[in-house]
């Protein structure tokens, strides 16, 4: 390979994004934000409206209590993904919507009975109101923070904003032997 198309190519890894790139990454980036917070959202608002109806169903704990909780918890999700971005919020994102779809298929199709605190939650049907559209919403935050996990980019070290002096410099640079 000639020494020239080398230096291209490690000096391709250092140019900052274009503003056309750029403005493309961050609106994409905000759809995919407000997309899984809306559906950790429906979830949210489906496990509360439900709430009610199992506070009969008793363990240690009611059933009742677990939807309010898991109606907060997607909230404080939601939230963190729209107002801190980071990969710990994906993180959160993904655990809480992906343990609201393994709980309601669990318990759609297994008879698992009493865990410890938890009561039988078993409920072999998808006519509950809300319960189907809650799940659709589950799997769709959880495909969204999967994608939002792998596309997140933490910020640029000073170094290297787009805007920094050190930047520009080595923009006009030209381009740079590989190190060893």
């Amino acid at each position: 390979m000639p020494a020239l198309d080398r230096a291209s190519r490690a000096s391709a890894a250092t140019v900052p994004l274009g503003r056309g790139a750029l403005a493309r990454w961050a609106i994409g980036s905000w759809v995919l934000r407000v997309a899984t917070a809306a559906a950790l959202g429906v979830d949210a608002v489906v496990h509360w409206q439900n709430a009610p109806a199992y506070d009969a169903v008793t363990g240690t704990v009611s059933q009742g209590a677990l939807f309010r909780t898991e109606a907060v918890v997607a909230i404080v999700a939601a939230l963190l993904v729209l107002l801190r971005p980071r990969r710990s919020s994906w993180v959160v994102a993904l655990l809480v919507a992906g343990s609201a779809l393994g709980a309601v298929l669990v318990y759609r199709y297994v008879d698992v009975g009493s865990l410890g605190p938890l009561p039988d939650m078993y409920e072999n049907t998808w006519q509950v109101p809300g319960k189907l559209l809650s799940a659709y919403a589950e799997a769709a935050a959880v495909v969204l923070a999967a994608l939002g996990l792998l596309t997140h980019r933490g910020a640029a070290p000073p170094h290297q904003a787009a805007g920094s002096q050190a930047a520009r410099a080595a923009a006009r640079s030209g381009p740079r032997l590989p190190t060893r």
